[in-house]
């Protein structure tokens, strides 16, 4: 009988032949180090990824308010300024984590560096794990920065009274989007693609999803489109998160969201297994 030996392991690695290692399990730290290098990118230019877009948004709540000036309708019970704050948040978050998704790919293929990221010894989920999870860090810095801000600004209430709600619905939002930016960044070749994604599906959704009005003051028609809308329900369950009311069934919410985000990543997982519109 031949005899046999079993193959070296250090650490996550086994080599199975001479200058052939194999990775078992997760590659954490390749993982790692590819989520830093793209939290790194955005936090270079934090004044321009984080607090800008900070600043956006609170002038959304400070231009509405002052608008309105001393008539103030309440909305589903609770004063205006609070009813848009919770919305705010999350506005500002998804659309920051489309931003930073939709970036990561597609300056690789502008530049000619997307082989840093297919030559790696990463696996397809692990190339999404960490490009998702540096999206989703930068939506929960801008929420939070959006929050701080509203929570100093005087007659604003932002106290979260189910803050599960708040986290899973924070998240799941920024998910749904972040992949929405890999998935863009995968299709687009050019920068006017993703900008074109941005300006008529991501914007649309994000400001046509009950941010400054409540479901029941719309006609039938536009309250049937809101309810086709997957922002509308991250945007509602995340309020419920401040104000403990919704506008939208927040269990079929927070499932259909995790819904999306299984399929998106699906999808993209497939793509990229396939190297479509990366491997030429």
């Amino acid at each position: 009988m031949a005899d046999r030996t079993e193959p070296a392991r250090s650490g996550n690695w086994v080599r199975t032949a001479p200058g052939e290692p194999v990775i078992r399990n997760v590659n954490w730290g390749g993982l790692r180090t590819l989520y830093i290098k793209e939290v790194r990118r955005f936090f270079k230019v934090q004044l321009q990824t984080v607090w800008a877009p900070a600043l956006t948004t609170l002038l959304f709540l400070v231009i509405f308010t002052l608008a309105l000036g001393g008539a103030r309708p309440a909305v589903m019970g609770v004063p205006f300024a609070d009813f848009i704050a919770p919305g705010l948040i999350i506005m500002g978050m998804i659309q920051n984590s489309f931003a930073n998704s939709s970036f990561s790919l597609l300056v690789g293929k502008m530049q000619g560096t997307i082989v840093d990221y297919l030559m790696p010894p990463l696996s397809v989920a692990e190339l999404m794990a960490a490009m998702t999870g540096a999206a989703v860090t930068r939506a929960l810095l801008v929420g939070a920065a959006v929050w701080l801000a509203m929570a100093l600004w005087p007659g604003v209430d932002v106290t979260p009274r189910a803050l599960p709600a708040v986290l899973w619905f924070g998240l799941m939002g920024s998910t749904m989007t972040a992949l929405m930016g890999l998935l863009t960044s995968i299709w687009a070749e050019k920068f006017d693609h993703a900008s074109a994604v941005t300006n008529f599906v991501i914007a649309p959704l994000s400001l046509l999803s009950g941010t400054f009005y409540s479901v029941d003051r719309v006609s039938p028609v536009f309250s049937a489109v809101m309810h086709a809308n997957p922002f509308f329900y991250a945007i509602s369950g995340f309020r419920y998160g401040f104000l403990g009311r919704a506008d939208s069934p927040v269990l079929f919410g927070a499932l259909l969201l995790l819904a999306i985000n299984l399929a998106l990543a699906a999808l993209i997982y497939a793509l990229l297994k396939r190297g479509w519109r990366l491997k030429n």
